[in-house]
């Protein structure tokens, strides 16, 4: 697999410092688990961290340690050692994806978000902010022009897609922010599916894009 987007710099520090909303990081883990160079810098960021804490003096704590939840409290978090735990995709999915979604996306349920365009939401753990669904376009479809209140993560899974800013193909990353307007166009004979996460809700410049949108949390 031949990855040409990788995620920004600035997007792997926080992940490696876990402070990368849990949507966003479900993404970057999806990458990474297939990008080579992109985890080998997750860990050097995480090397350098454990230095830097290192030298922080100890200081006692004014309130009680948080309670760490158990478990099964945090099935649906996709952690940073997962991805580079399990390199390997399982069937067609990331390995950091498969206890979301499983490992075939031929038997995941689609909904129909519009004309040639479906999706699946993935639930995020409790008082978690944000949204992280699989996106399924018909090859050609266009869909409608959009910018972002946040950053937005998309990874290609199958297929590809074409925008203002290049061509995505499987692996790649498209990692933008709220300054960054675009209309995607997916493959004329793949089509594509994606994993996009995202901070806020997408703006949408056309006006029937704009009346769906609160019926499907876009």
């Amino acid at each position: 697999m031949k990855i040409a987007h990788h995620v920004d710099d600035a997007t792997l520090m926080s992940y490696a410092a876990g402070s990368l909303p849990e949507a966003l990081g479900a993404v970057v883990a999806a990458h990474i688990s297939l990008c080579g160079p992109c985890r080998r810098e997750v860990a050097d960021l995480e090397c350098i961290g454990t230095a830097l804490m290192g030298k922080v003096t100890p200081a006692s704590l004014s309130r009680p340690a948080p309670r760490i939840p158990p478990a099964d409290a945090r099935d649906n978090k996709i952690e940073a050692s997962d991805a580079r735990a399990a390199v390997e995709p399982c069937g067609d999915l990331p390995a950091p994806l498969v206890r979301l979604v499983g490992s075939d996306l031929s038997s995941v349920r689609w909904k129909r978000l519009g004309l040639g365009v479906w999706h699946r939401p993935i639930p995020l753990s409790k008082n978690a902010k944000g949204d992280l669904r699989l996106i399924k376009v018909a090859p050609g479809q266009v869909m409608p022009e959009h910018g972002h209140g946040g950053s937005e993560l998309t990874l290609v899974l199958t297929g590809s897609y074409t925008d203002e800013i290049g061509r995505f193909g499987p692996g790649d990353v498209a990692d933008l922010d709220d300054e960054i307007e675009h209309s995607p166009v997916a493959d004329q004979e793949t089509g594509c599916i994606c994993l996009i996460a995202s901070e806020e809700k997408a703006r949408f410049k056309g006006l029937i894009a704009r009346l769906v949108q609160p019926l499907t949390g876009l």
